[in-house]
């Protein structure tokens, strides 16, 4: 129905609200036949929507009533009545006290696993709050359970006061709201590890009491009381060492790292006790709803669903409990590796630090936890070195440029003093970002290390300009030394460095498709490696000048011959590490191109891009970099091109050509002192790939037209060539 008026209406009559004397005056009309007569103009898939109604109010509307997008429509699905704590207990639903042990282990257990779960990334009312005991434990009258749900608290309030300090975080990976509960702020951090160590040493007392004495017959329910007894006790044990270990990573000093890595040895001892004593708790009924979150006394899942906001439903899914024991392993692996890295003392020692802590995809918590003990609060490098201080010992280490030598003329030269300071300063920032990124989720970094590129592309321009001036400055007081691309070759570097980490994440996040990968491995091989290893290179050579000179100094100071010990190149490694990942690259972009000659790869039909705008968009984010210049698609094909050849080679010659490059990494590798997992895993790649190279260069199963496997779980850059 609807109504004429003689009132002209304008965008205002869409309102809901009809005014009293419109109803009074109206004269109401059916107008379901016209109305249905209209729709008949309009053609399938085709819509009518008001100006107000677009499509991302389409797109961000839920449909009310609808259980499958409206949240607040699961409360109603449920048999039985939802009672919040304050009410389970009145209608003695629940105990506060007189708890069994079996009860206490169970809820205790329960709670571990809504822990873990709000950890990955669901919301603190569908996991943790789900228990009825932490929403008040003043009313907990059991000594044991009062301190378990006020340890539990205080862990949930330093992790998420990490994670949020850290702010490595997307939506994806962590929920911060507390959804106005308290989180035990009424009762101090030391009180609360106070109670759990009271608790602690009560249960100690039934341990000891209920244990076996020496030629004594063995009554069984003694047995099983003492096995409880000892369950809880590493349960309250364990909750206290979590606690105790968070709390120190909250204080300033580099010390009290070490303490949290002792608390954290303590914790994982006992996990193996807690794992073999699960059944001794309490099971839980599956909830009616899902059939996945816990029903047992003190949980109600849908305690909090009017808390949620009005959207698509969240569905959380608690951990096992099996679960719950290996998740807590790991987590407790990890944080003994972050307390590690207080020993590192360089930049590029950090560095590296991050990239391999998290190429192990680590939880938000511990990611959090690195970087706050990195950066602490007064912005000191663990709370002890400046941020600039540790970029003049990078750059020392790395090119040993003139004007930070104390045996330099410019190392007192105020001018000079100026430049550097002022370019080290500005290269604080940039370097704390970077640092920051590598503690993101690795699909988030990719996309943050295509944005930081435009900042160091700054930088080399002010490192390129200081080199300059510093150069003249030099060459008035001693022409015999120079100052060319030192601190310019170190800004290249690190530019270099994440190109190449930009693109070969790639790999890993399983962005490229097999038709790609020829001229990712092309840039790779030809340009950015190629490039690293000349700077690198520069970097060494500069090195070595600069002993030169100082050794001539000491000598001028020095009759007596001193004897000469072989100097380790700081640099040898990672220049031996880039030619392998070279020989690596190279030897897959020709592997690609002989299969797309042998017609190996599956192409796609380019109908709205081509190959052009595919190639454009994975290298974009290198447009805004000056050094080393993009290369552009048409430039690409140039130099790409085998035509230049005489004659040009087939498919044989280039599989033999990559068979040659797998072979070179693989002597590198292998003349490497000492390998690390890494090495060993490149070389997993690199063996097999000789054999199969070999394989098709003498045209085995060239007539089959099935497509190669690439296998990337030995490498998660380099696969491994199947043909089947």
């Amino acid at each position: 129905m609807v109504m004429k008026s003689s009132v002209e209406d304008d965008d205002a009559g869409w309102g809901l609200g009809i005014p009293e004397k419109m109803k009074n005056n109206a004269n109401w009309v059916d107008i379901t036949h016209d109305f249905k007569g209209a729709c008949k103009e309009l053609n399938l898939g085709e819509l009518l929507h008001d100006k107000l109604f677009g499509l991302f109010e389409a797109m961000s509307a839920i449909e009310m009533m609808d259980p499958k997008m409206d949240a607040g429509m699961i409360g109603n699905q449920v048999n039985r009545k939802v009672l919040n704590f304050e009410q389970a207990v009145k209608d003695g639903a629940i105990k506060v006290k007189d708890l069994s042990l079996p009860e206490l282990i169970g809820i205790i257990d329960t709670s571990f696993c809504c822990l873990i779960t709000w950890l990955e990334g669901h919301s603190l009312a569908q996991t943790v709050f789900t228990c009825l005991y932490v929403h008040n434990p003043d009313l907990i009258e059991d000594p044991a359970l009062k301190a378990f749900a006020l340890g539990i608290l205080k862990v949930c309030d330093i992790a998420r006061e990490k994670v949020n300090k850290a702010a490595v975080f997307e939506e994806e990976d962590f929920q911060a709201m507390t959804y106005g509960f308290k989180m035990a702020n009424n009762v101090t951090d030391l009180r609360v590890t106070g109670m759990l160590k009271d608790v602690e040493d009560e249960l100690q007392r039934k341990v000891k009491s209920t244990r076996s004495r020496q030629g004594e017959q063995r009554n069984p329910e003694v047995e099983l009381e003492h096995q409880q007894y000892l369950a809880l006790f590493n349960r309250i044990k364990f909750t206290r060492l979590l606690l105790t270990a968070l709390i120190a990573f909250t204080k300033k000093e580099t010390s009290s790292v070490g303490e949290a890595q002792k608390l954290m040895a303590q914790a994982a001892d006992l996990l193996s006790a807690i794992h073999s004593s699960i059944q001794h708790g309490i099971q839980s009924q599956n909830d009616t709803t899902k059939g996945d979150h816990p029903i047992m006394m003190g949980f109600e899942p849908l305690v909090n669903q009017r808390l949620l906001p009005p959207t698509f439903p969240r569905y959380a899914k608690i951990i096992k409990r099996e679960d719950m024991v290996a998740y807590f392993s790991k987590l407790i692996e990890r944080i003994k590796t972050v307390c590690d890295v207080i020993n590192t003392t360089n930049l590029h020692g950090i560095l590296d630090f991050f990239c391999e802590f998290s190429e192990q995809s680590p939880c938000v918590l511990s990611r959090s936890l690195l970087q706050t003990t990195f950066l602490i609060d007064n912005k000191k490098v663990f709370g002890t070195h400046l941020m600039q201080d540790m970029i003049k010992d990078a750059l020392r280490y790395f090119v040993s440029p003139p004007v930070l030598s104390n045996k330099c003329c410019l190392f007192n030269n105020h001018q000079a003093k100026d430049y550097i300071d002022s370019f080290v300063t500005h290269c604080s920032r940039p370097f704390c970002s970077l640092i920051q990124i590598h503690g993101h989720n690795r699909a988030r970094q990719r996309d943050k290390l295509g944005h930081i590129l435009e900042e160091f592309a700054t930088l080399q321009d002010e490192a390129e300009k200081v080199d300059a001036a510093l150069h003249g400055l030099l060459m008035k007081l001693e022409p015999q030394r120079q100052h060319l691309a030192c601190l310019g070759t170190w800004i290249l570097y690190h530019n270099l460095r994440i190109m190449i980490q930009y693109l070969l994440s790639g790999f890993e996040l399983e962005l490229y498709s097999m038709h790609e990968y020829y001229y990712i491995y092309w840039y790779l091989s030809e340009f950015l490696y190629a490039w690293l290893m000349s700077t690198l290179s520069r970097a060494d050579s500069s090195q070595m000048a600069e002993e030169r000179i100082l050794e001539e100094q000491q000598k001028g100071r020095s009759s007596k011959k001193t004897k000469k010990k072989k100097k380790v190149r700081p640099l040898s490694k990672e220049i031996t590490m880039s030619q392998a990942y070279q020989n690596m690259c190279a030897g897959m972009y020709k592997t690609m191109v002989a299969l797309d000659m042998d017609g190996k790869v599956r192409k796609p039909q380019f109908e709205l891009d081509s190959e052009q705008v595919r190639y454009e968009h994975r290298f974009a984010p290198f447009n805004s970099v000056v050094t080393p210049p993009p290369v552009h698609y048409i430039q690409f094909k140039e130099m790409s091109d085998l035509k230049k050849y005489n004659p040009p080679p087939g498919s044989a010659d280039l599989y033999l050509a990559a068979s040659k490059h797998f072979q070179q990494a693989k002597l590198i590798l292998e003349n490497v002192p000492s390998p690390d997992p890494e090495v060993n895993r490149i070389l997993k790649v690199a063996k097999p790939n000789i054999v199969v190279m070999k394989l098709l260069a003498g045209g085995h199963k060239k007539e089959t037209k099935v497509l190669p496997e690439f296998d990337f779980s030995a490498h998660k850059y380099f696969p491994v060539v199947k043909i089947i």
